[in-house]
């Protein structure tokens, strides 16, 4: 099932940060949403829309329907979520989908191009983790958000030159003040003033997510979607699905969703998603860490705000290079430590 969801106004997504009194007055948005989010949207709808007649108060009868948080329904998989636009007129009208401007991309006025690593010179002496880097004479500085349409992602892991959009062409960052209430006394409680950053998608933008596992939905409908189950409304579209190429013997995979690997910014065994030789690792390109932790609700009626434990993931966007000495395939569509299917670390194959 391939979905397109749109917002009826705005939407929230928040990030890792703890958000509560004396802490941080600020909550911050991401876009897109991690996947764990998602799943958790489509879980819910799909409880509550498809499964229907089940009681909310019934624990069992609903992990035997959707699951929880840590055994999903048989054949649940998720691919996404994406930015996504709508584009062009009649016939040839279609839904894009976008991806973060590659780490080891160098440019500037929208046009980038890639760079390729190479062993340190002499007299070079470094202590980064991989025996080569990237290196450039004149590297220039990429100031705000860059999405690559997924055209032009494709050319750019072929080695071409890409051209990207600012990420105001697809969305925009809504900045609200708040005031806590007393609900009580109905006023405001005083020196409770917060921040929260919302999500104001463009013309035509929206969420791309596929989804297995989960049948007998509708077309379209309207489903709640992130924080204060803002409103989204979906259909179901076609889309290509994007490409997987063959390894050559230098390859690089980037990542078009975060990660979680045992070891940080690189899992504890690269062969493991490999089958043949182990390519070796020659060098990476990685943004910094996300934080997703967020609050286990269903863990304890007495403590209904038990805070999950954080864990540090490698962002999308992020670039690895490997070096082949014999045949070497890939054993499934994601890498990631994650046992979950819900979307970490889908990947694209590109050459260098």
């Amino acid at each position: 099932m391939k979905l397109f969801l749109q917002p009826e106004d705005v939407w929230l997504f928040r990030d890792g940060r703890p958000f509560a009194a004396g802490g941080n007055y600020r909550a911050r948005s991401l876009f897109p949403p991690l996947p764990s989010t998602v799943q958790g949207m489509l879980r819910s709808h799909h409880l509550l829309a498809v499964c229907r007649n089940i009681p909310l108060n019934d624990k069992q009868a609903i992990r035997d329907a959707v699951g929880d948080a840590t055994n999903f329904p048989a054949g649940f998989r998720l691919r996404g979520p994406f930015v996504a636009r709508e584009e062009g007129e009649g016939a040839t009208r279609r839904i894009w989908r976008y991806f973060p401007l590659p780490e080891d991309a160098t440019g500037k006025d929208g046009t980038f191009r890639a760079l390729a690593p190479a062993p340190p010179g002499d007299g070079v002496r470094t202590s980064c983790p991989t025996p080569w880097l990237l290196q450039e004479q004149e590297l220039a500085k990429r100031e705000g958000e860059w999405w690559l349409r997924e055209d032009e992602l494709l050319k750019y892991l072929d080695g071409d030159t890409a051209h990207a959009v600012p990420g105001d062409q697809l969305y925009l960052r809504e900045s609200r003040l708040g005031f806590a209430q007393d609900a009580a006394r109905r006023t405001v409680v005083e020196g409770m003033l917060f921040e929260v950053e919302y999500i104001r998608p463009c013309e035509g933008v929206g969420l791309y997510v596929e989804v297995e596992g989960l049948e007998g939905w509708p077309t379209q409908g309207a489903l709640a979607a992130g924080g204060e189950r803002r409103a989204a409304r979906f259909r179901q579209v076609e889309a290509e699905p994007l490409p997987l190429q063959p390894l050559p013997q230098r390859f690089k995979l980037y990542l078009a969703t975060p990660t979680f690997f045992d070891r940080g910014w690189q899992p504890g065994d690269w062969g493991r998603f490999f089958s043949g030789p182990t390519p070796a690792l020659r060098a990476a390109a990685i943004g910094r860490y996300q934080s997703l932790g967020g609050f286990d609700l269903a863990a304890d009626p007495n403590d209904a705000r038990a805070h999950k434990a954080a864990r540090r993931y490698v962002p999308a966007g992020s670039v690895y290079f490997f070096e082949s000495q014999g045949p070497a395939r890939l054993k499934a569509d994601t890498l990631s430590d994650d046992p979950a299917p819900i979307g970490w670390g889908q990947f694209l194959v590109g050459t260098w």
